[in-house]
């Protein structure tokens, strides 16, 4: 078993099997299924089949493909999946460099089995004091791309420094059209924060100041209404380009005004009165 698996997928393994002795077998059937889902070489034939279409949510990557032109052909994605990221149609192209970050031991290692060695994979918990390796990871940036689901505009305030030729980075709809971001925590975890995981980053209105303040604009916003894209030609308006983001109300079924609802209470920045303005 350890050789087709690996050590520790087969320890995994033989502990959930030995659950199925006892009086809660039928219960934990699941737990066994879930444990086998979660086995290198399982996981890995399911991300294997998902990257033959990798791409974002919705058509952040056709939107990255139309905006990323006569730029450094570099890109940093953080907060990511190998089979569903901003920057997946730039990492299948051979003209491309990429570094890829994210906390999750398993989609990094998944990441280096498939991605070629242009694309870098880095596993590592981001906070506002170990940023400087992405400021050094290329001369110029071609695509920023941000979503880490927490302490997202904290991120992108330490790092739009770099000058990447196109911003992109997740916006929160529920938190409506007022300029505010959650308060930034070095250990944010936003199904801590909030039962529902409504409670996290910033909201579009945010990101547009804070970007407008370094010379960008906002050039596109996602179909899905999660992504925010800025430029340094971008010209529309915040206000009207902002759209719920429909994911969350179809999986939910809670409409953003109602979510807005559930979260109103808890602690925010109002960006525009940071000491940073």
């Amino acid at each position: 078993m350890a050789d087709l698996f690996g050590k520790s997928d087969a320890a995994r393994l033989r502990s959930h099997l030995r659950l199925l002795d006892g009086p809660a077998k039928i219960y934990r059937l699941a737990d066994v299924r879930s444990a086998i889902k979660d086995l290198t070489p399982v996981r890995r034939a399911r991300t294997g089949l998902r990257m033959l279409r990798s791409k974002g949510q919705s058509d952040e990557t056709t939107i990255i493909e139309r905006l990323a032109v006569d730029c450094s052909k570099t890109f940093i994605e953080f907060g990511f999946h190998p089979a569903e990221f901003n920057c997946a149609t730039l990492a299948r192209r051979h003209d491309w460099d990429g570094l890829l970050v994210d906390g999750d031991a398993g989609q990094v290692a998944d990441a280096k089995f498939f991605l070629p060695s242009r694309i870098a994979a880095v596993q590592k918990f981001l906070t506002l004091d170990n940023l400087d390796f992405l400021k050094a990871a290329f001369p110029a940036l071609g695509v920023l791309s941000i979503d880490v689901d927490g302490n997202d505009y904290w991120f992108l305030e330490r790092l739009i420094e770099i000058r990447p030729a196109v911003i992109c980075v997740e916006y929160n709809s529920t938190f409506g059209q007022a300029p505010i971001s959650v308060p930034y925590d070095p250990g944010f975890d936003r199904h801590e924060k909030h039962p529902r995981g409504w409670y996290h980053g910033a909201s579009l209105t945010a990101l547009a100041w804070l970007c407008r303040k370094h010379g960008y604009g906002l050039a596109a916003v996602s179909d899905g209404g999660a992504n925010a894209f800025f430029t340094a030609g971008g010209r529309l308006d915040p206000a009207h380009a902002w759209r719920p983001n429909r994911f969350r109300e179809i999986y939910s079924g809670v409409s953003h005004d109602l979510q807005w609802q559930a979260v109103k209470d808890l602690p925010f920045v109002d960006v525009t009165c940071t000491k940073s303005d």
